[in-house]
């Protein structure tokens, strides 16, 4: 009788094991980068083709491998990081597994370039599949230089399963930017398809901030700082009037590591408390640090999760130390909100003593005494005496005679304008209520429309028919719009220039951090423009709406909930009126773009029952 239980081989472990380790492109930059810090490389350089599906490379000027340390750091459970268990809480390097490059080496075409800086020639491994196709001696310089092409190309189905080019590329900036905010003191360079990103100099935290995210970063920023025997705490966060809806700015690191965490994320949201708009999110960039043996990092394969010991008191610091640098530089409001500060008491009277006050008086007044003087004459204005004066209203009589022939309108020829019976009444049918609904009458009783909702599916409908026919109407802007954007924001705009493009944008120029338009689609507000841009970026970063079928449907569905008008405003009856008949002249008047009904219908006989209870 055979053994059921066999033990698997190295190729196919790793493949088990790349599952959890390489989950997409990005995971792959994160683990090579990772390795790049801990060897102590002062320039990192990523260069990425086609989103990482063609090409990964990571090249750094780090401390290297002789042969040995090169052919078996793909080895699995093979690492310097740590030597025992006791490491694993007293840990100095990102990673300590093992298992990253082997995993890699599983599912891709792996080429390895290193040298160390005492020896005069490095090593060349090449790797397919697990397997080594070649290792020979190589002139290169010092550091190491990781290339891995065709990623999961041994497992189609794990390829098929990938996203687009431009979710994909922005799942590695993401990682990028992680390990790149850690380490403000390595010079971060990153490629993609040939040509330069973004290229980060060495320099201070709030540099790395604003090199990163460029345009209006630096203005913000409000430094945080508080130390204590738990945790010191440094970083920035930002201030509410800049709080987008998208998630993309909050960053947590713990120990130079970044985390996730909903709990302390609470934390800030309740320094925020009423400071912030309904489902907006500040940005945040905070470092912890903590001493090691408090925290325990392995219990998740990304290596993002952590375990503190102490975590309610860490959500007290924090909060504390927020709220408080928010009151530091005047950002929470206070209550006297029109201060003077010419009534400031300066602080040098503090050290003055207080004068007594001088009581002065009139010691000769006395008000019953009776006054000699005699009183003043007063003036009156006399008018002068006009000569001849009846000679202005000569001839009037006789005019005035001529002209007594002339009829007038009397007041009941006035009246009856209300009373013929000729005058039609137009009876209004269209009533807004509460400034949040519209009512209107039909044969069998009353329809109440949710004016918001059923703007909603007005405009996603005149949206979906413009991308899909390639046709959407345009106002010429006198003076160019230039709105200013961070760079993963602009890339998403250039995904989406064409489908923008039919709906009524006219497209000048992008920059770095701006983009320029000419043109703006005519139902739409030019000071409306940069929050429907916010809006639109932040849904489709968070791959908002879950329902959509097309990013053409996802794009209508967006701007239709930016640009409906919300609840509380007034329309006027024209408005009113246009928007119930635009609203029954769609397609499917009777649900919204996302799944709510935009009316109810109220039958006579309905009310017949309420009012027979």
């Amino acid at each position: 009788m055979s053994a059921k239980i066999k033990l698997l081989p190295d190729h196919v472990a790793n493949q088990i094991a790349a599952g959890e380790v390489v989950q997409r492109p990005a995971s792959v930059v994160k683990e090579l980068i990772e390795n790049a810090v801990d060897a102590k490389a002062s320039e990192i350089k990523l260069i990425i083709k086609e989103a990482g599906k063609t090409l990964i490379q990571v090249i750094d000027n780090g401390s290297g491998m002789n042969v040995i340390d090169a052919r078996m750091c793909f080895d699995r459970h093979a690492t310097s990081k740590i030597k025992n268990a006791e490491d694993l809480f007293d840990l100095h390097t990102k990673g300590f597994r093992g298992e990253a490059l082997a995993s890699i080496a599983a599912i891709a075409h792996v080429e390895l370039k290193t040298k160390l800086e005492s020896e005069e020639l490095g090593t060349h491994i090449i790797i397919e599949g697990s397997t080594v196709v070649a290792q020979d001696v190589v002139v290169c310089p010092t550091g190491t230089s990781f290339s891995v092409k065709n990623l999961f190309y041994n497992i189609p189905a794990r390829r098929n399963f990938l996203k687009s080019d431009t979710v994909e590329f922005r799942h590695i900036v993401d990682e990028f930017q992680r390990v790149a905010l850690a380490h403000p003191n390595i010079h971060f360079i990153m490629y993609h398809n040939g040509e330069e990103y973004v290229n980060l100099p060495k320099s201070n935290y709030r540099q790395r901030i604003v090199n990163l995210f460029a345009g209006k970063t630096n203005e913000k920023l409000v430094p945080v700082t508080e130390n204590t025997d738990i945790v010191a705490i440094h970083g920035f966060v930002s201030k509410p009037e800049f709080a987008k809806k998208n998630k993309g700015e909050q960053f947590f690191f713990v120990n130079d590591r970044y985390i996730k965490s909903g709990y302390l994320h609470h934390s800030i949201m309740n320094a925020y408390e009423g400071l912030l708009k309904e489902g907006n999110q500040p940005s945040y960039f905070l470092f912890f640090d903590v001493p090691k043996h408090t925290i325990d990092i392995n219990i998740h394969p990304t290596k993002t999760e952590i375990k503190f010991d102490d975590e309610q008191s860490i959500y007290a610091i924090l909060r504390a130390s927020i709220k408080h640098s928010l009151g530091q530089f005047n950002v929470s409001p206070i209550l006297d909100f029109e201060r003077d500060s010419n009534l400031d008491t300066p602080y040098e009277y503090s050290k003055k003593n207080a004068d007594v006050p001088v009581v002065e008086f009139d010691t000769s007044f006395n008000p019953f005494k009776q006054s000699n003087e005699k009183p003043r004459q007063q003036h009156s204005y006399q008018k002068k005496e006009t000569a001849n004066w009846e000679s202005l209203y000569e001839g009037l009589s006789e005019d005035f005679q001529s002209q007594s022939n002339i009829n007038y309108e009397s007041d009941e020829v006035a009246s009856s304008l209300f009373n013929s019976v000729d005058v039609e009444s137009v009876a209004q049918k269209n009533y807004q209520l509460q400034k949040k609904y519209i009512v209107s009458t039909i044969k069998s009783g009353l329809i109440i429309l949710d004016q918001r909702k059923a703007h909603q599916r007005i405009l996603y409908e005149q949206f979906l028919t413009n991308i899909t026919i390639l046709k959407g109407n345009s106002q010429q802007l006198l003076f160019p719009l230039s709105i200013i954007m961070s760079p993963q924001e602009l890339e998403i705009l250039r995904e989406l220039q064409v489908q923008l493009e039919h709906t009524g944008f006219v497209f000048d120029k992008f920059t770095r951090e701006t983009v320029i338009f000419s043109g703006i689609p005519t139902n739409v507000q030019e000071g409306k423009v940069p929050s429907l841009l916010d809006d639109l970026v932040s849904d489709l970063q968070q791959d908002f709406p879950q329902s959509s079928f097309s990013q053409n449907d996802s794009i209508a569905k967006s701007m239709s909930n930016s640009l409906a008008i919300k609840t509380g405003t007034y329309l006027t009856q024209i408005e009113i009126d246009n928007m119930v008949n635009a609203l029954f002249a769609c397609k499917d008047p009777n649900i919204s773009p996302f799944h709510k009904p935009t009316f109810i219908t109220l039958t006579v006989d309905d009310l017949d029952k309420r009012f027979s209870l």
